[in-house]
């Protein structure tokens, strides 16, 4: 079966599933319903070709992720938030200025400031600590690689730490089952809820795998481009970032719509590392993502299409 193209995220106590411009979320509310939304999005890489090219969609592709992401996030939460306070005098006079605006702008501020910490923690951190050891290492090929597994440390802790939290526990769960929706489809079979139970939590197109892809990559860049100045070895980190995740986003595409042998062991990091930010979910989430998939992606059609080829 060929890749069916749709992609999702977890969301608090819910699955948001996106196929085009079309995503849906479903919440399985404190009440035990399950509530659905279903909307269009259209994200920075639609707005010009250029951004939709090779190598350059990535970057942008990754930007509309975040974006979408946090929006479903605060959407699904806002189920489950205790009784509203009285707006403080700084909520007001944000409202006051930037009226409707106003929850598009802390989005904006929210990813921005997301992206700039990622960046801090597992692009610059990994420099400065490595430069302490500098004295005994030099600054050859030995510096990129050692710092490559720097940052891979630091990812694979701050993951394993978060995913030891209850409340992100359940979203992992959550996780699973949308993995296991799609590759439920993806390997031939209808969409119920045992059906989805006997197949995979790990796909290839994750968002796990893309981010190791990242790691992995930037050993490689970074064990070539030497530089000998502090601050100069970090602006290069930072500068070359969005090429590095270009590449990843390429690789990635690539993994998730093949089936070539060298494919699938470069593919195989990400799927063990899959195992931290996926759990087995039970049946109500899986009924969840379901109702998710069925939203914005005519399986059953897919399914005899694949049964034509």
């Amino acid at each position: 079966m060929k890749s069916s193209g749709i992609g999702g995220q977890a969301v608090i106590e819910g699955i948001m599933m996106k196929n085009g411009e079309q995503y849906a979320v479903a919440v399985r509310k404190p009440d035990h319903t399950i509530e659905v939304k279903k909307e269009m999005y259209k994200g920075i890489a639609s707005k010009c070709r250029l951004f939709r090219l090779p190598f350059i969609r990535g970057i942008f592709n990754f930007i509309d992720s975040m974006v979408l992401g946090m929006s479903t996030l605060t959407y699904s939460s806002s189920f489950f938030e205790e009784e509203e306070e009285e707006p403080s005098a700084l909520e007001k006079k944000l409202s006051a200025m930037f009226g409707d605006h106003l929850e598009k702008i802390i989005m904006g501020v929210t990813v921005a400031v997301s992206i700039i910490l990622a960046i801090a923690i597992f692009m610059v951190l990994p420099v400065f600590l490595v430069n302490l050891l500098k004295p005994l290492i030099g600054n050859g090929w030995f510096t990129g690689l050692l710092e490559g597994i720097v940052r891979l440390a630091i990812f694979i802790a701050y993951v394993t730490l978060i995913s030891r939290m209850e409340d992100i526990r359940r979203v992992y769960m959550y996780h699973g089952a949308e993995h296991k929706c799609i590759n439920c489809i993806e390997h031939g079979l209808e969409l119920t809820v045992s059906n989805v139970e006997k197949s995979s939590k790990q796909h290839k197109r994750c968002g796990t795998s893309f981010m190791l892809f990242v790691m992995l990559i930037s050993i490689l860049f970074f064990m070539v481009i030497r530089v000998d100045t502090l601050w100069l070895r970090m602006v290069s980190r930072v500068v070359l970032v969005p090429v590095i995740a270009g590449i990843s986003y390429e690789v990635l595409r690539l993994a998730g719509n093949s089936d070539n042998i060298i494919i699938n062991l470069l593919s195989r990091p990400g799927l063990w590392l899959q195992n931290l930010t996926t759990k087995e979910p039970d049946r109500d989430m899986i009924e969840v993502a379901i109702r998710a998939v069925e939203e914005v992606f005519d399986w059953k059609t897919y399914l005899m299409t694949e049964e034509k080829r």
